[in-house]
C-alpha cells in the first residue's frame, strides 16, 4: 500500500500544481484538468482493486471520498463561496484524499484536510486583505461589518455548534477538528465576501472578456437584460457586449487554488508523520 498511496499523493500534487499555475495565469481552472484527475484517480483505484488481491475497499473508499467532496464542493459553489473551477478541483480531490481502506481513518484525513483548508484560507484571506487594503481599506472594513451584521446569526449558530462539539471532543478526539472548523468558518466566509464586494471590482475592455467572467451587476442594454449570474458570461453575451460597450465593470475572481496546494501538502505531512498512509 505504501507505493500505491505514494502514487496517489504524487498524482494529486502534480495536478494541483498545474491548477495553481493555470489559475494564477488565467484566473481559471480548466474542466479537463479537474475531470482528468477524477478519471485517473478512480481508474487507478479500480485497477489496483482488480489486480492487487486485496478486495475493492480501496476503490470504494475513493468513490465515497468523491461523493463527500462532491457534496461539499457543490455547497460551496451554490453558496457562492467558490467559483466553478475551485469547486470542481475540490470535488476532484475527493477521489485522492482517502488513502486508507478504513473508513474512519479516511474521515479523519478528510477533516484534517478541511482544517488545513479553513486555516490556510483564513490566512490567505488575511494576507490578501492586507495587500488589497492599501487601496481599498475603508471599503473592505465597511463591507465586512455589513456582511457580519446581515448574517451574524450564522456566527452565533456556528459558535453554539463548536461549543457542543468541543464538549463531545473529550470523548471522541476527532470532534475537536469539527469544533475548530465550525468556529473558523464564519470568519472565512465574511472575509471572502468582503474582499469580493469591496476589492475585486475592475473596469475591463470588452475585447478582453472571457467566457465565465462575472458582471458586477445586471446590465440593461436597449431592450435586453444581461444578468450578473454566478455562472458568468456566456460566449453569446460577450459577443453582444462587444458590439454595444467598450468597457464594463466585472467582479474579479480570487485565485484560491494556492490554498488547495497548502492544505494538501499539510495533510500529506500529517499522514506521513502519523503513518496513516501506510495502513
Amino acid at each position: 500500500m505504501v507505493i500505491v498511496n505514494l502514487f496517489l499523493i504524487l498524482l494529486g500534487l502534480i495536478w494541483i500544481i498545474f491548477a495553481v499555475v493555470q489559475d494564477l495565469n488565467k484566473r481559471e481552472i480548466a474542466n479537463w484538468l479537474n475531470f482528468s484527475l477524477v478519471i485517473f484517480a478512480l481508474a487507478f483505484r479500480l485497477f489496483f482493486s482488480l489486480f492487487g488481491n486485496q478486495g475493492f475497499d480501496f476503490f470504494y473508499q475513493g468513490v465515497i471520498g468523491f461523493g463527500i467532496f462532491f457534496i461539499i464542493g457543490n455547497l460551496l459553489y451554490y453558496g457562492k463561496v467558490f467559483a466553478g473551477g475551485d469547486a470542481k478541483l475540490m470535488i476532484a480531490l475527493g477521489a485522492i484524499v482517502p488513502f486508507s481502506e478504513v473508513f474512519i481513518i479516511n474521515i479523519n484525513s478528510i477533516l484534517t484536510f478541511f482544517l488545513f483548508f479553513l486555516v490556510a484560507g483564513a490566512f490567505y484571506g488575511v494576507v490578501l486583505s492586507v495587500i488589497l487594503g492599501f487601496k481599498n481599506k475603508k471599503e473592505f472594513v465597511r463591507e465586512f461589518s455589513e456582511q457580519f451584521n446581515k448574517k451574524k446569526n450564522y456566527f452565533y449558530v456556528s459558535l453554539a455548534f463548536s461549543i457542543v462539539l468541543l464538549v463531545f471532543a473529550f470523548f471522541e478526539s476527532f470532534l475537536l477538528y469539527l469544533a475548530i472548523l465550525m468556529f473558523i468558518s464564519p470568519y472565512v466566509y465574511f472575509s471572502a465576501k468582503a474582499i469580493d464586494e469591496a476589492c475585486m471590482i475592475k473596469k475591463i475592455d470588452t475585447r478582453k472578456l472571457a467566457e465565465g467572467d462575472w458582471l458586477y451587476r445586471d446590465m440593461r442594454i436597449g431592450g435586453r437584460l444581461i444578468k450578473a449570474k454566478w455562472s458568468g458570461l456566456s460566449r453569446e453575451e460577450i459577443t453582444f457586449l462587444r458590439k454595444k460597450k467598450k468597457e464594463i465593470l466585472i467582479r474579479q475572481g480570487i485565485p484560491f487554488s494556492p490554498v488547495f496546494l497548502i492544505s494538501y501538502i499539510g495533510l500529506v505531512c500529517v499522514l506521513i508523520t502519523q503513518r496513516f498512509y501506510l495502513i
